[in-house]
């Protein structure tokens, strides 16, 4: 059974069809690239998968259940993870404590007066930064970070949910290119260790073809293409509208 299934998924503003009846699925242990040209409506399906929108039509199920129109946390709360192109974490608090925070969420504790949150779930916290090679900065505020650093520590708090299916959008914007094949790499390797699912945007090419399981393309709101990296790469049309005869 595929981790996710996306059957005709429509989404208009005004007059303005941003997705139109798009079908795709993503299974466990692969990482599926959703790429396109700007305004081709890939962060709008993002944001339906994620809860964010509602689709006007069509079905989003998760493990056979559907999760049509819940809400961003009811996603979250059934296993799928988030990263953003904009880093979201709190810059006032450490490296460990915005670890530390997610993980609270995860186990049902943010709303405990009892304890600290920095004395809660440390060795946890630890492990997922160590994963993402944050450790040596656990003491660090964020608000000093590198823009790479804050990425692979954003990738940390969306694992401490533990999610089977994590959605990356556009996760090395911003970044250098060694950055960037260095973030896609760990997310590589997470697929295949924890047998998850990834479904991620990204602009670079580079990037996409060579960490890609398979890749599916939108224009316009549509689906205009979908295979292995390949076979999208010869397609006429992507080149013609996306990747032109450079790739």
């Amino acid at each position: 059974m595929s981790l996710l299934e996306v059957r005709g998924l429509s989404k208009a503003f005004g007059g303005v069809r941003a997705v139109a009846n798009v079908t795709f699925e993503v299974n466990a242990g692969e990482l599926l690239a959703l790429i396109g040209p700007n305004g081709a409506g890939k962060s709008t399906c993002f944001n339906m998968l994620n809860g964010q929108l509602t689709p006007d039509a069509g079905a989003i199920a998760f493990e056979g259940q559907s999760i049509t129109g819940m809400k961003p946390r009811q996603v979250w709360r059934r296993g799928v993870g988030r990263t953003f192109q904009i880093t979201a974490t709190f810059s006032s608090m450490t490296v460990r404590e915005n670890v530390q925070v997610a993980l609270l969420s995860h186990h049902g504790r943010l709303k405990s007066l009892f304890t600290r949150a920095c004395d809660q779930f440390v060795d946890e916290a630890n492990a997922l930064l160590e994963r993402v090679g944050m450790r040596p900065q656990a003491e660090r505020p964020c608000s000093v970070l590198a823009y790479g650093d804050l990425k692979r520590l954003e990738l940390a708090v969306a694992l401490a949910n533990k999610p089977r299916l994590l959605l990356m959008d556009e996760p090395t914007a911003g970044m250098a290119p060694k950055e960037r094949i260095a973030l896609m790499a760990l997310a590589a390797d997470i697929v295949r260790t924890d047998n998850i699912g990834v479904l991620f945007t990204e602009h670079d090419m580079d990037v996409v073809f060579a960490h890609a399981s398979r890749m599916i393309v939108l224009n316009r709101g549509e689906l205009i293409a979908a295979g292995a990296p390949a076979a999208v790469r010869a397609d006429p049309e992507v080149q013609r509208i996306y990747l032109g005869s450079r790739h």
